[in-house]
């Protein structure tokens, strides 16, 4: 079953429609299609039409819609014969990021990202994307490795933010962040990083320095989620709609910006609706970035990265 958000219940309620007469026609008794056609014209009409307006704290649902497709998704269908590679060497496996070798059209590459999990069980294995100090630990040996062997990296972000428990603060979750930038804005590979749901504060940027960052439409990218933004500046849940707004959290906002330097589309509708044909034009996109940066001189390459982000906002 199709799951709907909030806004789309006028949406889900003729998608609805439409299925019931469906079952009905199956049945042979009574010829509907002529109205299932006309239903159908509708339900594209109105989809068009809420997904060409969609509001900040709209595409925020939409960012985190379950169904999206997560890293696990994108490594299966675009990533050949991938060896995952697990822990820090210090302390721990974190499982809410991954990361490993493959083979990218072609092309050997390093793979690091936020792993969500689906379904119960699967959010609590991977603590919903938010990593600890030995997740960051580890895309720092991982994004090392591949300096040493000169592959490029890429890195999948969707993480509501750092885990803000007692025990990773109690590990250095800000020393681990804060290292894991200054290893990407470090190493002499090509670095492409994709936003493909939420980029949520230092729990993002810290894989997301990279050389060309892309963002998904309707993904969101922030220095902190929307709840919690209304909850410092109005001590106040229900303005999560008013700080998604204020934050300029939408990747049109952020290109416009400067802080990412492409929007990758979604089909009609959102990601989650065809997961299959989102995750063929991060592939696009991605080897496009990457045909661009294999072959520039490494150490113009580091400095150039690191330009990018000290001069981020001054023409503003």
């Amino acid at each position: 079953m199709r799951v709907y958000l909030d806004f789309e219940k006028p949406l889900a309620e003729l998608e609805n429609s439409i299925r019931e007469l469906e079952r009905t026609a199956e049945g042979g008794t009574v010829n509907v299609a002529e109205e299932i056609g006309r239903l159908r014209a509708k339900a594209d009409a109105m989809l068009r039409a809420t997904y060409g307006k969609l509001e900040p704290w709209q595409k925020t649902q939409v960012a985190r819609h379950q169904d999206r497709p997560h890293f696990h998704d994108y490594v299966d269908a675009l990533v050949e014969d991938f060896v995952p590679l697990a822990g820090d060497r210090l302390f721990a496996d974190d499982r809410a990021i991954l990361g490993g070798i493959g083979r990218f059209q072609g092309r050997s590459v390093v793979v690091v990202g936020h792993a969500k999990g689906r379904g119960t069980d699967g959010r609590l294995k991977h603590n919903f994307g938010m990593a600890r100090p030995e997740g960051y630990r580890k895309a720092i040996r991982l994004m090392r490795l591949a300096d040493r062997f000169r592959l490029p990296v890429v890195t999948l972000i969707d993480t509501p933010g750092a885990y803000p428990g007692i025990d990773a603060e109690a590990r250095g979750q800000a020393e681990a962040i804060a290292r894991a930038i200054d290893c990407c804005l470090d190493i002499r590979v090509p670095l492409v990083a994709v936003v493909v749901g939420e980029g949520g504060s230092g729990g993002a940027v810290a894989i997301g320095a990279a050389d060309r960052v892309l963002m998904l439409e309707h993904a969101i990218y922030s220095v902190a989620s929307p709840e919690a933004c209304a909850s410092i500046l109005w001590h106040a849940s229900d303005k999560a709609r008013d700080a998604a707004e204020a934050l300029k959290v939408t990747a049109a906002d952020l290109l416009r910006l400067g802080v990412i330097d492409e929007v990758v589309p979604e089909p009609l509708g959102g990601a989650h609706r065809a997961p299959d044909e989102m995750i063929a034009r991060v592939g696009e996109a991605v080897d496009r970035c990457l045909a661009g940066l294999v072959g520039q001189e490494a150490e113009a390459l580091r400095e150039g990265r690191r330009r990018k982000f000290i001069d981020m906002g001054r023409s503003l």
